[in-house]
């Protein structure tokens, strides 16, 4: 217990594989969430946000509905693949703690 608390403290275990986990689950669940319920409050009070939205909403009624369905879906696909790009980052980083870990074992074993 002590010698596992005294390699914490001189960083030779590191908690950034367990800590990345929480954050990739925070990034790719949470934060869409918080994003998609303050959509509201976001466009009314960012200028720039407010402009883009209603150019966006007054060319998206010009549209056909093959086109509208055609964005909604680069949109999807979008979000997706950024999901997926998050999810890479997040497995190279625990990958390369995971590798620091088994270094260290295999120069105890000398």
């Amino acid at each position: 217990m002590m010698q596992t608390f005294f390699d914490f403290l001189s960083f030779k275990h590191f908690i950034a594989a367990d800590i990345l986990i929480v954050c990739y689950y925070i990034g790719a669940l949470l934060f869409p969430l918080i994003l998609y319920l303050s959509r509201k409050y976001i466009i009314q009070n960012i200028s720039w946000i407010n402009t883009f939205y209603s150019r966006f909403t007054t060319s998206m009624h010009a549209l056909s509905i093959q086109k509208k369905l055609l964005i909604i879906l680069f949109f999807l696909l979008l979000f997706l693949s950024m999901e997926v790009v998050w999810r890479m980052m997040c497995e190279m980083m625990i990958g390369y703690f995971q590798m620091h870990d088994y270094l260290q074992l295999l120069a105890e074993g000398r």
